[in-house]
């Protein structure tokens, strides 16, 4: 018995998901810097989590920002529960934004770049807020890691989307799943 094209499309989607969770995680892991006055790091997970969320839609964004949780915990703990969460929110908003910015625009690096910034920047503000009102980290302290975050998410935006072009010339039917 043959699965309906429906439950196929889902199987596939849940597989990518979990698949960019596990390269997130990876990628979070390859290239650590460490940022002394918090205890957290920066490093180059953003990058696939926007790929994943640009090329596979919101949800797969969303499972592969989770990812990011396994880095976390291997490297600082005390980051996990809100990476788990402020990564989730952030690749589902890109793939989410970017899904809708693509029906009004007529430019995809356009709609990408935007949605990008958005989720970005409630990356850096959930870090922000949750160094402050769950670790308990003074305001200065906490806005520290702030340039690090920023500079991690403009690094995600310039490779994320030639990336994105580049998968989708010799995938074009990856057009259809976002």
């Amino acid at each position: 018995m043959q699965p309906e094209p429906d439950q196929k499309g889902t199987t596939l989607k849940i597989a990518l998901a979990g698949i960019m969770a596990a390269l997130v995680a990876v990628a979070t892991l390859l290239f650590v810097v460490p940022i002394p006055a918090t205890s957290g790091y920066f490093n180059l997970g953003e990058t696939l989590i926007y790929i994943a969320a640009l090329l596979l839609g919101p949800l797969v964004g969303a499972t592969a920002g989770a990812g990011a949780t396994i880095a976390d915990i291997l490297v600082a703990a005390q980051f996990a529960p809100g990476t788990f969460t402020i990564k989730a929110i952030e690749g589902f908003l890109v793939g989410f934004l970017n899904k809708k910015l693509n029906k009004k625009t007529r430019s995809i690096t356009l709609s990408a770049t935007v949605a990008i910034v958005i989720g970005g920047f409630e990356m850096v503000l959930g870090y922000f807020l949750y160094e402050q009102l769950v670790l308990g980290y003074p305001f200065a302290l906490a806005l520290v890691e702030v340039p690090f975050n920023i500079v991690q998410m403009l690094i995600g935006l310039l490779v994320a989307i030639p990336v994105m072009h580049a998968v989708l010339r010799v995938f074009p039917q990856l057009k259809s799943m976002v």
